[in-house]
């Protein structure tokens, strides 16, 4: 006979605790254990389940069915994945409020509809006359797609076992309600119980599902940690509503690498692939003091981006250093870098650093590039050649005692560069570009002589 249990559940982790703690032993945040009551089954109904004989790994291939990815159409997104969407996955993706993400699963279930794909649109969030609205905007088969607004997990899974579609996207996981849990919807309990069910269902009926969430405030998947643990890939859409540019990549992919990422643009008429960004971000570097181009590797694909910097005197203590599209911490470390092995001190000074276009760059071989472009601002002349209006490109790691450190794929990044007639590439040993071993060496190359000394306004 099953008996009720209370347990205390973290709401920022998930972790789970059978007596009410002011602080959580998992994570350390505070006042964030609420309780929840469950049934829990006895000793005898788990003695009853039935033993599984175990193969080895070597026939465990004949046991599993294979089938095709299925290809959204959609060629940025189908690479962040690994190819396309695997039958009975589930893919969690999550940005901010107005980013897209709802544009861009119209986009993908239209495309396959389009394919003669069996799909099915849940919508928890908006009605049927409203995904119209959104869906009427959009080209392919986005019209054609079968949808249903329901908010009652019961129902949706009902749905999905009648209509059997091979692919469906469920709009939002936080806004489905498991009617047997008493937490309203979007708690822990909730989020964990609907994703819990949805990916056995999922499993089970071979269904292809892409989870639309939320995020907190701070860029976070909302929802307790165990959500991401239970689906196969994790994609985040990030960008600036104000920004026409938006970036998915993989956080988790049990499929593919998490090292692709798809980039975007807003128009009226939907998002659309960029399918050569580099291009798009060259063209509109400003060749101006602080500006510099990184050529980064963003998974298999080399990107060039736009890497600004601005150095005026500060009139607060500290001095503020702003970052988009860049660590943090990691401006501090290269700012340090400088000061110490460049001759460049900006302790003085308020720093800004920003990557043009939201897109945001997670790799070291930055460094280089974030330290030029800064010693560019402070001195106020522009790098690479003006007269040409040739910008400079950069990559490399800095090490902390003024050295360059290799990075990977050095001549994807260079023949990118060159590919759009830049001459001038400052790069660590080893990377068959204008190579310096030093801080103070790709200082020398990239400034002219008579600009090295300091000369910061006051």
């Amino acid at each position: 006979m099953a008996r009720s249990a209370s347990v205390h559940v973290c709401s920022a982790c998930g972790h789970e605790e059978p007596r009410w703690h002011g602080r959580c032993p998992a994570c350390g945040e505070w006042n964030t254990l609420v309780e929840e009551v469950r049934e829990r089954a006895g000793r005898a109904s788990l003695a009853a389940s039935a033993a599984r004989k175990p193969v080895t790994l070597a026939h465990a291939h004949a046991h599993a069915p294979h089938a095709p990815r299925l290809a959204t159409g959609i060629g940025e997104l189908d690479r962040v994945l690994g190819g396309g969407v695997v039958p009975g996955s589930v893919v969690l993706i999550g940005g901010a409020p107005g980013i897209g993400k709802s544009t861009l699963m119209n986009m993908a279930l239209g495309n396959l509809a389009a394919s003669g794909r069996r799909t099915l649109y849940v919508s928890a969030e908006e009605s049927t006359a409203q995904v119209h609205l959104r869906a009427a905007r959009l080209a392919g088969g986005a019209l054609d797609v079968p949808a249903i607004a329901e908010t009652d997990l019961e129902a949706v899974l009902a749905t999905l076992e009648r209509e059997r579609p091979e692919v469906c996207v469920i709009d939002s996981v936080q806004t489905l309600d498991a009617r047997e849990l008493s937490g309203a919807p979007g708690s822990v309990g909730q989020v964990r119980e609907v994703a819990s069910r949805i990916v056995t269902t999922a499993k089970r009926e071979r269904i292809a599902v892409l989870l639309v969430g939320h995020v907190t405030k701070d860029g976070a998947l909302a929802g307790p940690r165990v959500l991401e643990h239970l689906v196969d890939c994790v994609l985040a859409f990030e960008g600036e509503r104000e920004r026409t540019y938006r970036t998915v990549r993989a956080i988790k992919n049990r499929f593919g690498s998490t090292n692709e990422v798809g980039v975007f643009e807003m128009r009226q008429d939907g998002l659309v692939e960029v399918l050569d960004a580099s291009a798009r971000f060259v063209g509109a570097a400003t060749r101006a003091p602080g500006s510099v181009v990184l050529a980064s590797m963003e998974g298999t694909r080399p990107l060039l981006v736009e890497v600004q910097a601005l150095v005026t005197p500060s009139e607060l203590v500290p001095p503020r250093r702003v970052v988009n599209g860049f660590d943090r911490n990691r401006l501090a470390l290269v700012l340090a870098v400088l000061a110490r092995h460049g001759g460049i001190p900006v302790g003085g000074a308020d720093v800004f650093v920003n990557v043009v276009g939201g897109v945001r760059i997670d790799e070291p071989g930055a460094d280089l590039a974030v330290a030029l472009a800064v010693a560019s601002a402070q001195r106020n002349v522009p790098l690479g050649d003006p007269a040409r209006g040739l910008p400079l490109a950069a990559f490399g790691e800095l090490g902390l005692t003024g050295e360059l450190r290799w990075v990977g794929h050095p001549e994807r990044r260079i023949a990118e560069a060159r590919k759009f007639g830049l001459e001038t590439i400052v790069a660590p040993p080893g990377s068959e570009g204008d190579e310096v071993a030093t801080l103070r060496e790709a200082l020398a190359l990239a400034l002219p002589r008579q600009q090295r000394a300091p000369q910061l306004a006051a």
